[in-house]
């Protein structure tokens, strides 16, 4: 008697499988970190992994969820804040969380999370926003911004060659590899050696929250642009360029807005002249007003989607963005924006001065449809299709 009813709670526990999430880092929020949210969205009561949790910066977002760090979240506050000297120790932290309990772990990983160790018959499936730029393609820029020479360079080479073969590994042990955009899916395939599946992430969460404040329609003619501005919304930091957009609005003195915070903050509003505004954070309400107002959202960086550029498409404003990576399947050039061709001032003006000359020609109705299958509900079906595969 006492055998079948524990066979009975076995079968029971097979019915609703037990599932964990797991992200890189909760410091702060961006792109990837949206993508977590629908996760943490999806499963209500599934426990979040990560390897360090900032609560102040992440505000809201995932507050009250059963959130578990890693030991690298015991480290002295001062450490904390430079955690990045941590690099090296990533993998090891990682591989620490203990996931013995679950049934089915879900990931999402911009570097490290694709590489925790599951047991035997739990499922991994691995959400990739990237495979790690600065172990791969990145890695001599990645040097030049840290400015080391000599000895340091030798070793930071060094830690990089170790992460490039931990990566390489680690890359093998989902049982399922999704990846955002077919320009990921092409860096796996040539650095991991692996196929992957294609599932764009849900980039529409501001306009479907407030619907009620999306634009119905853009002013035409330049005289009633003029009291307008460029945006940008980005992270501050080196790899993402912010920088030659400051240098060319610096020349063609229009008004631009910049949001969002990072190390490189001071620096680029040192640089900035009159014409140039931080806003620094702001919340989801106040950047659906900077978007509706803008007329033209600037995307200077490499990214393997461009979460970013599909919210300003969504609310029917127009992107210059730099052609490489995942942007080319999201702009079309003369009907969602334009391209330019190297990171340089010089170059993104002469983009942003195309975009003036034929910026009436732009249609409000066919920029938002451009990216009307970019939805939370159609990536949750996606999602659900691959874990029923598991199951």
């Amino acid at each position: 008697m006492e055998e079948m009813k524990t066979d009975e709670r076995e079968a029971n526990a097979s019915e609703t499988p037990k599932i964990a999430l797991v992200h890189d880092f909760l410091v702060s929020y961006g792109g990837a970190e949206r993508v977590f949210e629908v996760f943490a969205e999806m499963f209500p009561s599934a426990p979040l992994y990560t390897l360090m949790y900032d609560a102040e910066s992440m505000g809201e977002h995932f507050r009250g969820r059963d959130i578990r760090v890693s030991w690298l979240s015991k480290l002295p506050n001062f450490l904390k804040k430079r955690y990045r000297f941590f690099l090296p120790f990533f993998p090891v932290a990682v591989e620490s969380f203990d996931l013995r309990d679950f049934d089915i772990v879900l990931s999402s990983s911009g570097a490290w999370t694709k590489g925790i160790v599951t047991r035997l018959h739990t499922k991994h499936i691995a959400y990739l926003h990237s495979p790690m730029r600065y172990a791969w393609d990145y890695h001599e820029q990645y040097l030049g911004e840290l400015g080391t020479t000599g000895k340091w360079n030798i070793c930071i080479r060094m830690v990089l060659s170790y992460l490039r073969i931990w990566d390489k590994q680690s890359a093998e042990r989902p049982d399922i590899l999704l990846v955002n955009s077919k320009f990921t899916q092409d860096r796996v395939r040539k650095y991991y050696r692996r196929e992957s599946s294609l599932v764009y992430p849900p980039a529409l969460g501001l306009s479907s929250r407030f619907p009620s404040e999306t634009s119905s329609a853009k002013s035409a003619g330049t005289a009633q642009n003029e009291g307008k501005y460029f945006l940008v919304v980005s992270r501050l930091t080196q790899s993402k360029k912010i920088h030659i957009v400051v240098e060319a609005f610096n020349k063609l003195g229009l008004p631009l807005v910049i949001v969002g915070i990072g190390k490189e903050k001071a620096k680029l509003e040192h640089l900035a002249k009159e014409n140039i505004s931080f806003k620094g954070f702001v919340g989801d309400k106040e950047l659906v007003t900077l978007y509706n107002n803008a007329r033209a959202v600037i995307f200077p960086s490499e990214e393997d989607f461009g979460m970013v550029a599909v919210e300003a498409l969504s609310f029917g404003i127009p992107v210059i963005a730099y052609e490489y990576g995942g942007i080319k399947e999201i702009i079309q050039t003369g009907t969602t924006g334009e391209l330019f061709c190297s990171q340089t001032p010089e170059v993104l003006a002469e983009g942003v001065k195309r975009f003036l000359e034929k910026e009436n020609e732009y249609d409000v109705s066919t920029m938002k449809q451009s990216v009307a299958s970019f939805t939370e509900d159609r990536f949750k079906k996606e999602i659900q299709s691959y874990l029923q595969k598991c199951l």
